[in-house]
């Protein structure tokens, strides 16, 4: 590792490189071990540097955003792990919002509200990045991703970078075609309509309120943990199971809102993963339903 280490500092200088870092700093449940080394690259040139360092040394990378749909294990993070937040920039081009992965999606929102468009303000008080948001076709209140996304242009692994339209991201429920393919998000287009700045305000206010008022947002947590099950609503199976307030170390299945587990004090991700586990089996015990996570698990136990 120590030769590594030397190679790295030396090859991706000029690049923030940290090594043996704690990811529990970056997650939103405040948990997870440490990355053999995280880098931040602050542009694209930085981050395609950063995956060919990757390739030719044959190490493993991981990225992430903002990590607030992620939980990462106690065991951390073999190899590399590429956070993009430092690649933030959000700018107005006529109708259309261009963000770059690592920009806050409420920064997305906040920039589309000032310059008088409308049609994002779904996404007002999603916690996530854009490039996490395309990676999970993210969605609240009626409206996803994928109804405003127009282009996103990608790094493949091998280096590459590619710009996808909208209908060849193969958008789902929860899903793009970058899950499959493991693409990185470099930046994403959003096309908008010209709308009144008053209403659109109004409705981003409103959003934000229910979203205070129905969710946990005074604990960490990973937002929401299990996708929706056809026919059945998450945390309507998970409260008529008695589950609300189940606790396991410092993790628990909130009491304010049912599909939310939150670290009340000092959680792991084994509390959070042994949590989880709990909640699937004795849901599919009171009810035949399988609950699946929409949260990702990565990293070593």
């Amino acid at each position: 590792m120590d030769n590594i280490e030397t190679k790295i500092m030396q090859e991706l200088k000029g690049i923030i490189v940290k090594p043996n870092e704690p990811l529990c700093k970056y997650t939103n449940t405040r948990t997870g071990g440490p990355a053999d080394f995280a880098v931040f690259p602050t542009s694209i040139e930085e981050a395609r540097k950063t995956v060919l360092f990757t390739k030719e040394n044959g190490l493993d990378l991981t990225v992430i955003g903002n990590a607030s749909n992620l939980i990462v294990k106690d065991g951390g993070i073999s190899g590399v792990v590429m956070i993009l937040t430092k690649m933030d920039s959000v700018r107005i081009d006529g109708d259309k919002v261009v963000a770059m992965a690592g920009a806050a999606l409420i920064d997305a929102t906040q920039v589309a509200y000032e310059a008088g468009l409308t049609g994002f303000e779904f996404a007002s008080g999603i916690p996530g990045s854009v490039g996490g948001a395309i990676f999970m076709n993210a969605g609240a209140y009626d409206g996803e991703i994928k109804d405003i996304a127009e282009s996103v242009t990608v790094l493949t692994r091998s280096g590459e970078i590619r710009t996808y339209k909208n209908a060849e991201l193969d958008f789902g429920y929860r899903h793009s075609r970058l899950q499959d393919e493991d693409d990185i998000v470099l930046e994403a287009t959003f096309l908008l309509k010209h709308g009144d700045k008053e209403k659109i305000h109004a409705r981003m206010e409103e959003l934000s309120f229910l979203r205070a008022s129905k969710q946990p947002l005074e604990y960490p947590s990973c937002g929401s943990v299990f996708k929706r099950p056809v026919g059945h609503y998450t945390g309507k199976l998970v409260h008529d199971a008695n589950l609300q307030g189940f606790t396991i170390g410092g993790a628990q299945v909130s009491k304010k809102h049912a599909g939310f587990i939150v670290n009340v004090g000092n959680a792991t991700a084994t509390d959070y993963q042994n949590v989880i586990k709990h909640v699937q089996d004795v849901v599919f015990e009171k009810f035949g339903v399988r609950l699946e996570t929409e949260v990702r698990i990565i990293g070593k136990d």
